[in-house]
C-alpha cells in the first residue's frame, strides 16, 4: 500500500494564501509596515527591498508572530486578529526567521522531530517527515550531529528542514540563503521550485539573482509599503541602461526604488 504523505491528507490550499489590506504593524513604536496590500497564491514569491524597509516585520506579522496594529489580514482564508485562534492556521505555517533559537545538545534529527511536534503533527508521522525533511535539505549525513556542531551553512539548511517538515500550505523564509556556499545556493533554488509547485512561498532577500532564478512573482516594498509586485521579466523591464545595477534584474531593481522614492519625496 502506498504511503500518503501529510500534503494529501491536508486542506486545500486557499486560492490566496495571503491576504493582506491596509496592514500596519509595528515593530516597538515604529510603524513598520504602514498600508501594505498584498495578495499572495500558490508559487514562490520573492521579498525584495532595502533596510529598513519593512519585510522582517511583515515576515513576523505572516507568521503569526506579531499582532497587526490595524488593516485585515488572512491567512488560508482565515483572519489573522487579537480575537483568532491561530492554532490551526500555525499547523499549515513554516517559518524560518532570520535567527532561530535550538537546543545546542539536541541532533539534528531531535531538533527537527521536536519542531514537527511544535506543530502538532501526528506523533506517527513525525519519523517519517524529518527524515525526509533533513534528506530535502542534504543534511542526511548529519542528522545524528549535535547541532552545536553544524556549520553556519548547516545550520541554515537546518532551519529550512525545520520549516518544511509539515509541509506546510504557507512557507515563510526570511533570509534563507545567508551562510550557503554557491553550489548550496543552486540546491535550495531547485528546492523552492519544488516546493512553491503546490505551496505558497515567501522567500525575504537581498539577493535579486536568487529572486529571478528561482521565483516566479516579485515583490518589492519600501518605508512598509507595496511599490511592485509582478513577474521576474516585470522587475527586468523596470530598469535601463543608466540605472544602478550589474545585471539587468538589479537595475529594475534600483529603478522602481528610485521612482518610488522620488514620489514619496512630493
Amino acid at each position: 500500500m502506498r504511503t500518503v504523505s501529510a500534503a494529501e491528507t491536508a486542506p486545500s490550499l486557499h486560492p490566496w494564501a495571503i491576504h493582506a489590506e491596509d496592514l500596519r504593524v509595528r515593530a516597538g513604536r515604529h510603524l513598520a509596515v504602514n498600508g501594505l496590500d498584498l495578495t499572495l497564491g500558490t508559487g514562490v514569491h520573492g521579498l525584495l527591498g532595502p533596510n529598513g524597509a519593512g519585510k522582517t516585520t511583515l515576515m513576523r506579522a505572516l507568521a503569526t508572530v506579531l499582532k497587526p496594529a490595524g488593516g485585515r489580514l488572512r491567512l488560508l482564508g482565515d483572519p489573522v486578529d487579537g480575537r483568532a485562534d491561530l492554532r490551526q492556521v500555525r499547523r499549515r505555517l513554516g517559518y524560518l526567521p532570520q535567527q532561530f533559537g535550538f537546543y545546542p545538545r539536541f541532533t539534528l534529527r531531535e531538533f527537527v522531530e521536536y519542531m514537527a511536534w511544535l506543530k502538532e503533527m501526528p506523533k506517527a508521522a513525525v519519523p517519517g517527515a524529518t527524515q525526509r525533511a533533513i534528506e530535502r535539505v542534504g543534511l542526511e549525513a548529519k542528522a545524528g550531529a549535535r547541532m552545536k556542531t553544524l556549520s553556519g551553512g548547516m545550520l541554515r539548511r537546518a532551519g529550512i528542514a525545520q520549516a518544511i517538515v509539515n509541509d506546510p500550505a504557507v512557507l515563510l523564509l526570511d533570509e534563507p540563503t545567508v551562510g550557503l556556499d554557491p553550489e548550496q545556493r543552486l540546491d535550495f533554488r531547485e528546492l523552492l521550485r519544488d516546493l512553491g509547485s503546490d505551496s505558497c512561498v515567501l522567500v525575504s532577500t537581498h539577493l535579486v539573482e536568487d529572486v529571478v532564478a528561482a521565483c516566479t512573482d516579485v515583490v518589492l516594498v519600501n518605508e512598509g509599503r507595496l511599490v511592485h509586485q509582478g513577474t521576474p521579466d516585470d522587475l527586468i523591464a523596470q530598469g535601463g541602461a543608466g540605472d544602478p545595477g550589474d545585471s539587468p534584474a538589479e537595475r529594475g531593481y534600483s529603478a522602481l526604488l528610485r521612482r518610488h522614492r522620488a514620489v514619496s519625496a512630493r
